[in-house]
């Protein structure tokens, strides 16, 4: 693997400096971000709400990946339609978390417990996570990696010390691994998500394999437990469906699309599938209420029953491997 090399890019009308309109004490400075630039394959850029973001124009794909939430927002493979879903709603903004594409969730999943004041589905989505590297390998590979550790702000949510490592691979496939590390003195239990949304050509004409005969607790139908059947899932009304202790892969098959694509994941035990329907798409702000047949979410994840806890020293790593067919 050969690192970038380090060179001075020069962008017409566009100095550095003024790329970057929000910064945050967390953020690595613009010329920082300049000197891991990999020039005409990976550069920095300002994105949706002048947030700056990483772009990825390589032989094998493009993609975009937003520093505030690490968030991975566009992914399509060459010659092949985009794979993410982004809703034409969505903020972006330094404290809203971006509604598409594969949102981060630690350390809890949904609604956290008992703590009815604290943000649905954790911080990391939201934080401003620092990038680390920036790698091209032999094969036209460019992978991205972040960073988030605990400061001030996660403790008054979380009274925890964690390492957070994600890193972002992409090439003909996208593959997203996600390293908690407990560098505390005490154990501490989390969920976590690659809460990934897929662009469908219309929902109710896919099918998901992977999870026939599975249980899964139904969050639409007062958190019943219930068992899949021996058909592949068909979305006919809002789905929000938790299959835990299951580490399958699944395939969404899209025929208006004319294309497959597979979720291959490793250190997860849980998938969520998710589709919000009509109603509660209309109810979402940052969604469109005619975007709910476009998408479908299949989430790699540790949550629920599936939450883990990790002694001091000790990691964990959530790995989604995304491909197109």
């Amino acid at each position: 693997m050969r690192a970038a090399p380090i060179l001075i890019l020069q962008h017409p009308k566009l100095d550095i400096d003024r790329r970057f309109g929000l910064k945050s004490p967390a953020m690595k400075s613009a010329s920082a971000l300049r000197r891991l630039e990999i020039p005409g394959i990976a550069v920095f850029e300002p994105g949706e709400g002048d947030l700056p973001r990483l772009a990825v124009r390589s032989t094998l794909a493009e993609a975009h990946i937003y520093l505030h939430g690490a968030h991975v927002a566009h992914f399509q493979p060459r010659g092949k339609d985009s794979v993410l879903f982004m809703s034409q709603r969505s903020l972006f903004a330094a404290d809203k978390p971006i509604r598409g594409g594969v949102p981060l969730i630690f350390p809890w999943f949904g609604p956290r417990a008992n703590h009815p004041e604290s943000p649905a589905h954790g911080f990391a989505r939201t934080a401003e996570w620092q990038i680390e590297s920036l790698t091209e390998d032999g094969d036209g590979v460019v992978t991205a990696a972040f960073e988030l550790t605990a400061d001030d702000r996660t403790r008054a949510l979380w009274p925890f010390d964690f390492k957070l490592s994600y890193r972002v691979a992409i090439g003909r496939t996208l593959t997203l691994t996600f390293e908690v590390e407990n560098i505390g003195s005490e154990p501490f239990t989390f969920e976590d998500a690659l809460h990934t949304y897929f662009t469908v050509a219309d929902v109710r004409q896919t099918a998901t394999s992977g999870l026939e005969n599975a249980e899964y607790v139904d969050k639409t139908d007062k958190l019943q437990r219930k068992t899949q059947g021996p058909e592949p899932i068909r979305i006919t009304s809002e789905t929000d469906r938790v299959f835990e202790s299951t580490r399958t892969t699944c395939i969404l098959d899209d025929p208006g699309m004319h294309r497959k694509i597979t979720v291959e994941k490793s250190g997860s035990q849980t998938t969520v599938v998710w589709n919000p329907w009509i109603a509660k798409a209309a109810a979402l702000a940052d969604f469109g209420d005619d975007e709910w047949p476009k998408m479908l979410c299949i989430e790699t994840c540790n949550a629920g029953a599936n939450a883990l806890t990790l002694a001091p020293g000790k990691t964990h790593s959530t790995r989604a491997v995304i491909s197109v067919s």
